[in-house]
């Protein structure tokens, strides 16, 4: 179909197929190159066309109906309802005037912008951003969300706080009282559109232009871009092969990746936790505790968080469901002390007048509270523990001599110090490449200069991938070798 003609820069521009997927299809039906009663393909067909599963496709095709662009008749398929075009005027050749950006917006512009690149064909990707979605329980998902949208989930047309539905706190607040030891009333709880979302928020209310924030080198650049945009002033937080070393710094807020440090995946340990509260008590500080990924542990017992040792109520604990679940939920949440809760809920009101996503909110509502999150973490958790250990041993097997692994016991990446020079690292990484297998220099989340490491995403891979990804790498490390030996 002509689709297929545009759908390539759909892909360069959507890091998940079923993303480009939907808006290839919706800006085809908008444009009038699908007209209404045209007949969608099959999800078997643009599964097997686009190399991916029809839970996939079907999702796309969900948002589109859930929009109104198609509806579904059973026996028959799914037909557009659309007539398109859409009456957009083009602005496309429009004059730009001049524009002055404020202090923040001409900060944000001199920061590098994520971007996504996308699995080249026959490559094996180690990028971690990766998850895997083909163990996800599409049935049980859809059954709860038909729930919500049915009489069951309630009124949907009443507007939904800023700080977000009331089920999905009181069902988060639940979870977190038996998973992490935290008392936390659902009052204290705000949804966010994605963690990310929550950390620059929290940011805008507690940085001033210059003043000092700590955060952790390396660390996750989302909370690095946050703070330099609101025209913080960065102080580097040492980590070593447990986390942060506590420091008696001059500032008054501080990120922080305890139960699993972001990128090494090292633990805080009890000791180093009782030092950072006793400091924010000390400078009168708040903590920004990020807790990412700490849900998939394969052994080992979980450290109480931050937040669960809190009696001064210093602790802001964020916590999301990207990794758990879906990417493309963008569900993310924070406990606010009571202190804070007011300028934290205007601030999202401000965003957010009406919390978006309420269906969404209250599916996973009722699929936390009937049991199918757990049983969706256990399952998740088994598989990730396989893939771990036989990327581990694997590695440990073929290159051991080029990278040293920080310990961990949990997450969906493994952190490597990389053991040679930084000429052969540079040589390695081109080599990777033209062997078609990829991974992420960690360089990217320092904020100054540091050992080469790099980080490997495992979780997505089957066991012939990663063995033949590994593979793959150790022929690179061979073509390094004959390459030095050449000079």
């Amino acid at each position: 179909m002509e689709l297929a003609l545009h759908l390539d820069s759909y892909l360069e521009e959507y890091r998940y197929k079923y993303l480009a997927i939907y808006y290839a299809l919706r800006d085809a039906i908008l444009d009038g190159r699908l007209a209404g009663g045209s007949k969608l393909p099959s999800t078997r067909y643009l599964a097997n066309l686009y190399d991916m599963s029809r839970g996939s496709v079907a999702q796309s095709y969900d948002m589109l109906l859930a929009e109104g662009y198609v509806q579904m008749e059973v026996g028959r398929g799914t037909f557009v309802t659309h007539s398109g075009p859409s009456p957009v005027s083009s602005i496309e050749h429009a004059p730009s005037a001049e524009i002055t950006l404020s202090s923040w917006g001409l900060r944000l512009m001199r920061q590098q912008r994520t971007s996504y690149s996308l699995k080249c064909e026959g490559s094996i990707s180690f990028l971690p951003e990766s998850i895997p979605m083909e163990y996800f329980p599409y049935d049980t998902w859809r059954s709860a969300l038909a729930y919500a949208g049915g009489k069951g989930g309630g009124d949907l047309e009443l507007p939904t706080p800023p700080e977000g539905d009331i089920q999905l706190r009181e069902a988060i607040a639940g979870y977190l009282r038996i998973t992490r030891g935290i008392t936390v009333s659902a009052a204290n709880i705000v949804l966010f559109s994605g963690s990310m979302q929550g950390i620059a928020i929290l940011s805008q209310l507690l940085v001033n232009e210059g003043e000092r924030v700590v955060v952790e080198n390396p660390g996750y650049f989302g909370i690095h871009k946050a703070v330099e945009a609101c025209g913080g002033t960065m102080v580097r937080g040492d980590v070593d092969e447990e986390g942060l070393i506590p420091k008696d710094w001059d500032a008054r807020l501080l990120f922080v990746t305890p139960s699993r440090h972001f990128p090494t995946g090292a633990v805080l340990s009890l000791e180093r936790r009782r030092k950072i509260l006793a400091w924010a008590q000390e400078r009168e500080a708040i903590i920004i505790e990020d807790d990412y990924d700490s849900e998939f542990r394969f052994g080992g017992r979980p450290i109480e968080p931050l937040k669960a040792l809190d009696r001064d109520g210093r602790v802001i604990y964020l916590g999301s469901f990207s990794k758990t679940m879906f990417a493309g939920l963008r569900l993310g949440y924070a406990l606010i002390p009571n202190a804070l809760l007011e300028p934290v809920a205007r601030a999202k009101a401000f965003y957010d007048p009406i919390s978006p996503g309420l269906l969404e909110q209250r599916a996973l509502a009722h699929f936390m509270i009937h049991g199918h999150y757990k049983r969706h973490l256990r399952r998740m958790t088994r598989i990730y523990s396989t893939r771990h250990d036989r990327f581990c041993t694997l590695i440990s097997a073929h290159i051991s001599e080029i990278f040293r692994f920080i310990p961990g016991d949990a997450g969906l990446h493994v952190y490597a110090l990389w053991q040679r020079s930084a000429e052969q690292f540079e040589a390695f990484k081109v080599a990777s490449k033209r062997r078609g297998v990829e991974f992420m220099d960690a360089k990217r989340y320092t904020i100054e200069p540091g050992p080469i490491a790099v980080c490997f995403g495992f979780a997505h891979l089957h066991d012939e991938q990663i063995f033949e990804g590994v593979n793959r790498l150790a022929l690179a490390w061979q073509d390094v070798q004959q390459l030095f030996r050449c000079r």
